[in-house]
C-alpha cells in the first residue's frame, strides 16, 4: 500500500533526487562559465570571417562528437534517432536554431559589440522561464515571477541606452532559448543530440568552405599553422560546453537552467568594458544593477522555496 498524501502537501525530495538536481546545476554552471570566456577564443580567429569560423565550427564540432559517439558506442542510439521521424525533424531544427546563435555571436564579438551580446544573454533567461511555463508547464512561483518582471525592467533600460532596437541582442536571445526548449522536448543523449545536430547542417558548412578554398579564400591551412589549429580545435570549444548544458538541461528544469545563464552575460560583459574598452555608460549600469538585482532575488527566493 502507499503512502497517504494530503492534497497540497509536498514529497520531501530523496537523495536520488538531491544528488540529480546538484549534478545537473553543476554541468549548467560549468558550460555557462566556458561560453563566458568564449570572446577570447573568438578575438584570436578576427582575421577569418564569422561566415568561414561558423563553417569550421560544425564541421569540428561534428568530427569531435561523432569521434566521441563511437568511442561510447552509441551507434545504437543514433539509429534509434534516425528511425524517430518526429526526434529527428527536432534535432534537426535544434542544429540550425543553435547555428544561427553560433554566427551571429561570432560576428557580434568580432565586430566589438560584445556588451551587446552579453544583453542578449541576460534576456535569455526571460524567454527560457516563459518557455518553460508555457510549454513546458513548470512551475513558475512568486519568486520567479518577481525576478522576472525585475529583470524586464533591467532588459528595457539596457536597450533604451542604446537608442535603437538591439537586434544582436533579440536575436541570440530568442535563438538560444528556442534551442533549450528544444533540446529539452527531444530528451537526447547528449553526445548522440550534438552529432545530429550537427550533421544537419554539415552539408551546408562544408559546401561553404569547398567554394571559399576553391576561390583561394579558405583560411584553414592559407593563414598559417596557429589559425588553423585554433580552427580545428573550435570543435571541441563548441562541443564540451553544450555537451555539458545538455547533461545538466535534463536533470533540472528549464527554468533554473535559464537562470544559471547569467554567469555568462556577466563574464562577457567583464571581457567586453574592461578587456577589449566597449563603451559602458551611467545607463549601461542602471540596466545590468536591475538585473543583478533580480539574479538576487530569485536566488534568496530559491534558498527558503521548499525542496521538490
Amino acid at each position: 500500500m502507499g503512502a497517504t498524501v494530503n492534497r497540497g502537501q509536498e514529497m520531501p525530495a530523496t537523495p536520488a533526487d538531491a544528488r540529480t538536481t546538484t549534478l545537473g546545476t553543476m554541468y549548467g554552471l560549468s558550460a555557462y562559465l566556458m561560453w563566458g570566456l568564449f570572446p577570447l577564443y573568438w578575438k584570436a580567429l578576427s582575421a577569418v570571417s564569422a561566415t568561414q569560423i561558423l563553417a569550421h565550427r560544425i564541421v569540428w564540432a561534428f568530427v569531435f562528437t561523432a569521434l566521441l559517439a563511437l568511442a561510447a558506442r552509441k551507434s545504437g542510439a543514433l539509429r534509434t534517432l534516425l528511425a524517430n521521424r518526429r526526434r529527428l525533424l527536432s534535432t534537426a531544427a535544434a542544429g540550425f536554431l543553435v547555428s544561427a546563435n553560433w554566427g551571429i555571436y561570432i560576428w557580434a564579438v568580432n565586430e566589438g559589440r560584445i556588451v551587446e551580446t552579453s544583453l542578449g544573454y541576460y534576456l535569455n533567461p526571460l524567454v527560457s522561464v516563459a518557455l518553460g511555463g508555457i510549454a513546458l508547464r513548470e512551475r513558475l512561483d512568486g519568486g520567479i515571477r518577481l525576478a522576472t518582471g525585475a529583470a524586464a525592467v533591467g532588459v528595457l533600460v539596457l536597450a533604451l541606452s542604446y537608442g535603437r532596437i538591439p537586434w544582436i541582442s533579440l536575436a541570440l536571445a530568442a535563438t538560444f532559448a528556442t534551442y533549450s526548449l528544444v533540446k529539452k522536448l527531444a530528451g537526447l543523449d547528449a553526445v548522440v543530440g550534438m552529432v545530429a545536430e550537427t550533421a544537419a547542417v554539415l552539408p551546408f558548412a562544408l559546401g561553404f568552405l569547398f567554394v571559399k578554398h576553391g576561390a583561394g579564400d579558405g583560411a584553414f591551412w592559407n593563414s598559417g599553422p596557429g589559425t588553423s589549429v585554433l580552427l580545428a580545435l573550435a570543435g571541441p570549444v563548441t562541443a564540451i560546453p553544450l555537451l555539458a548544458f545538455a547533461a545538466g538541461l535534463k536533470r533540472i528544469p528549464l527554468s533554473r537552467m535559464g537562470f544559471l545563464q547569467y554567469v555568462s552575460p556577466t563574464l562577457q560583459l567583464f571581457l567586453g568594458v574592461v578587456v577589449y574598452g566597449e563603451a559602458f555608460g551611467a545607463m549601461h549600469a542602471i540596466g545590468f544593477g536591475t538585473v543583478f538585482a533580480a539574479l538576487a532575488i530569485y536566488l534568496s527566493t530559491r534558498m527558503r522555496a521548499p525542496r521538490t
